[in-house]
């Protein structure tokens, strides 16, 4: 018979690789970082109060923490992925899913930069499924040779597809995000191979001037 509360320390050290840093976990919780570690290198327990304020910060119930490793894992991303879904809306994506599947995939993508208003930018999109929802990932790249600039901007955000519509909500990866926004319309019937639509965002260059253009 396992020794109770002995995947305690595991557990929580997995819980805490899902935050920013242990020590920002601390301020939050208000719980000694030293004191923390002893939890973190099995060195002690924790109170029941402060027990219940570390399970709670993870949406948590105090004895998921004695659950085996992989068990403890599958309700932690359960509970992560249902806190990311809550608030308005946490029922716009993804839509129609059997409709947005046809379109998984990688693509190449092109729209005019508002910062350099004579290039066009060249992106690389991702669309795939994943615990239900579909997930987007963008690689974009520019370059102005003539001030010796390389521009590397990466997106990851959500796919919707809605009133024969496809959605693209994505976020700027970075210390300081940005919002992006396509919209795309799908495949015609007699035409499979180009999505066409229109691309939003801010351009870093001008004043995070807001701005929107044609993409395909």
């Amino acid at each position: 018979m396992s020794k109770p509360w002995a995947n305690f320390s595991s557990n929580l050290k997995l819980a805490c690789s899902t935050h920013r840093s242990v020590s920002d976990l601390c301020r939050t919780i208000g719980i000694n970082r030293q004191q923390f570690n002893r939890y973190l290198n099995a060195g002690t327990l924790p109170s029941a109060h402060n027990l219940l304020t570390i399970a709670a910060a993870f949406g948590l119930e105090p004895a998921d923490f004695d659950l085996s490793s992989g068990v403890f894992r599958s309700k932690l991303s359960e509970r992560r992925r249902q806190t990311a879904l809550q608030g308005p809306l946490a029922d716009a994506f993804p839509g129609d899913l059997h409709a947005l599947r046809p379109y998984l995939g990688f693509y190449q993508a092109w729209h005019t930069s508002l910062s350099w208003p004579d290039r066009i930018v060249c992106a690389c999109a991702h669309l795939r499924e994943n615990g239900g929802q579909v997930l987007v990932s963008s690689l974009e790249r520019i370059e102005d040779a003539e001030n010796g600039i390389v521009q590397r901007s990466r997106y990851t955000g959500l796919a919707a597809y809605r009133h024969q519509r496809i959605f693209l909500t994505e976020l700027t990866r970075g210390d300081a995000p940005t919002f992006g926004q396509t919209i795309l319309m799908p495949f015609e019937t007699y035409q499979r191979r180009y999505l066409r639509g229109v691309t939003m965002g801010i351009s870093w260059r001008n004043n995070n001037l807001p701005y929107a253009t044609r993409t395909v």
